[in-house]
């Protein structure tokens, strides 16, 4: 315990248990309680926390998530969160697992290298397949009569953008995975009108929110600090071989 206790920052330990204790607290104010919310949102908290460090732990954590919360979307008739869930951001967060192992910083292979400069041929790729996706799952989700048709076409596209650059080892995945907390707390927020208990699920999401932001400032300042101890290790070997 005192080992993975000193492995996060304080602010980060609070942060952690302030969500936690948020979605707990949330779950046992419905008298419509559902368990696998419960159990979901924990572990989603307990992903994103994990990768704002990026920690590869964070991705093994965010396939359980995607498969519990896919259950959850299925229950209500969200065919494009199910799908997007299953046939996407699971997958993805698996290639973002094999990703993040692979280009450890430095042989750490509890923390992955940051790509904070991305290329303008990565960008035109992204924005391009993200275009594509969103207008395909359109008429999927239109075929399928999902609930609220256009909120959860544009959750696809901003899924699609978050598990684009967390495969990337980018920053701006952060980014993405905000503004998709923010298209699902609408959903959700529809949803609870017909059952209470899915305001769990608002807070949960609310709940990411916060960590998502978290996760953009982490990997920002940690992108920082990996090149600079790169520059350092640069300068030391050239010193090396002046001498």
């Amino acid at each position: 315990m005192k080992k993975i206790l000193s492995y996060f920052s304080k602010g980060e330990i609070i942060l952690w248990s302030c969500s936690v204790a948020t979605i707990i607290i949330s779950f046992f104010i419905f008298k419509e309680r559902n368990y696998l919310s419960l159990a979901a949102s924990i572990i989603g908290a307990t992903a994103l926390i994990f990768c704002a460090r990026g920690n590869p732990l964070g991705q093994i954590f965010m396939i359980s998530f995607g498969i519990l919360y896919a259950i959850i979307s299925y229950s209500f008739r969200y065919y494009g969160e199910m799908m997007t869930y299953i046939g996407m951001s699971v997958p993805m967060a698996f290639i973002s697992l094999i990703s993040w192992i692979r280009h450890p910083f430095k042989g750490n292979r509890s923390e992955a290298k940051i790509n904070a400069n991305l290329k303008a041929k990565d960008y035109i790729i992204i924005a391009v397949s993200t275009l594509v996706i969103t207008v395909v799952f359109y008429f999927i989700l239109k075929f399928f009569g999902t609930a609220n048709l256009i909120p959860s076409t544009i959750s696809v596209a901003t899924s699609f953008l978050a598990v684009s650059f967390t495969f990337r080892r980018s920053p701006l995945y952060a980014i993405g995975y905000a503004l998709n907390d923010i298209i699902l707390i609408i959903l959700w927020i529809m949803a609870s009108f017909k059952d209470i208990s899915y305001l769990s699920v608002v807070i949960c999401f609310t709940v990411f929110l916060v960590n998502d932001m978290h996760g953009f400032f982490s990997w920002t300042a940690r992108a920082k600090q990996q090149k600079a101890q790169e520059n350092d290790l640069t300068d030391e070997i050239s010193e090396n071989t002046a001498a």
